[in-house]
This record gives structure tokens, C-alpha cells and sequence, in this order.
């Protein structure tokens, strides 16, 4: 009855947008600003059941049918997968309408991604921090919002698919598993 109420759906909200929001470019990087705090644990932490709200609420401006159901509160795993899905649907939504910039905020993005996750102590909360990264990715992101101009995509797609080898290693098969799963979305 309750399954998959954890729900990211971006098609819906921006299909009928004729024009950037005048406030995404500085509610992603506010997000995530608020998302490397949160993931390290500086504000609230993953898992906690509350912290996310701010980001979840800046996403939900921009995508109102994103939420989190009762019975994810608390996974890890989960509520990283729609926060990390939100942000990159945001970036992936400004590229649309400017392609470069909507590159050199992907770069950020992932950027503040690998350099929070660093400094996450080795842990079984780390691993669930990359499986909802990896999650929120492949599994959370629309890429039909992407732009459709060549150079800003390519530069949009090597920045996540740089993301993996800094979450599982160079070479390892979860690093080989997750670049093909995106690279299924893009194809």
C-alpha cells in the first residue's frame, strides 16, 4: 500500500515552465550550500528525519511533486537518493536554459559532493551515504529536463560520471555497475 511514496517527479512541474524560475540559480547553490552541511553532519544529519527540510522545501518549489513518505524517514539512503536527485533536477533545469551555466553549476555540484564525502569517517553511514548519492542520480534525476546543447552536456554528463570513481574507487566493479546505469538514462 505505501510502497513508493518516495517520489521525484520532475517531468510534471517543468514541462509546462516557458521560462527559467527567476530564483533557481541561487536556490541550488543555497541548496547546496545546505546539503554539504547537512551530509557532513555540521547541520542536522542524514538520517535524522528533519534536516532535510529546507532543501526539501527549495526542491519542492521547483518540483512540487517531490516528497519523502512516513515510512523513509530515518533511511539514510533514501532521503540522500531524493535530496541529491532534487539538486541535480535543479541544475539539470537551469542548463535548459543556460546551457553553460547550467554546466559550471553541475561541476559545483559535484564537486561539494565528492569533497563533503571525504570527510564522512569511514562508516557504514558512509555507505549509505554513496548508495543514496548513486540513487539520487541514477535513479531520482530526470534527464530529459538536460539541455539539448552538445558541449554543456558533454560537460554535464563527465561531471557525474566523475562522481563514482571518488565513491567506490577507480575501476571497482560498483564504480563500473553505476557509470552504466547512467549511461543507460543518456542513451
Amino acid at each position: 500500500m505505501f510502497r513508493d511514496i518516495v517520489q521525484l517527479n520532475a517531468k510534471g512541474a517543468s514541462s509546462e515552465k516557458k521560462s527559467i524560475s527567476p530564483t533557481l540559480r541561487s536556490d541550488i547553490y543555497t541548496t547546496i550550500d545546505q546539503c554539504k552541511a547537512w551530509l557532513a553532519g555540521t547541520r542536522g544529519q542524514a538520517g535524522d528525519r528533519v534536516s532535510y527540510a529546507p532543501m526539501l522545501n527549495t526542491i519542492k518549489k521547483h518540483f512540487p511533486n517531490t516528497t519523502i513518505g512516513l515510512e523513509a524517514l530515518g533511511q539514510i539512503e533514501v532521503e540522500v537518493g531524493v535530496i541529491v536527485g532534487g539538486i541535480t533536477n535543479m541544475v539539470l533545469e537551469m542548463s535548459k536554459w543556460e546551457a553553460f551555466g547550467g554546466g559550471m553549476a553541475m561541476r559545483t555540484w559535484v564537486d561539494a559532493l565528492m569533497n563533503v564525502y571525504a570527510t564522512i569517517p569511514q562508516n557504514s553511514r558512509k555507505e549509505m551515504i554513496a548508495r543514496g548519492i548513486v540513487r539520487g542520480i541514477n535513479q531520482k534525476t530526470d534527464y530529459s529536463l538536460m539541455t539539448k546543447a552538445f558541449a554543456a552536456r558533454i560537460q554535464i554528463i563527465s561531471c557525474l560520471k566523475s562522481l563514482y570513481p571518488k565513491l567506490y574507487g577507480t575501476g571497482s566493479e560498483e564504480s563500473r555497475q553505476a557509470e552504466a546505469m547512467l549511461s543507460s538514462k543518456l542513451i
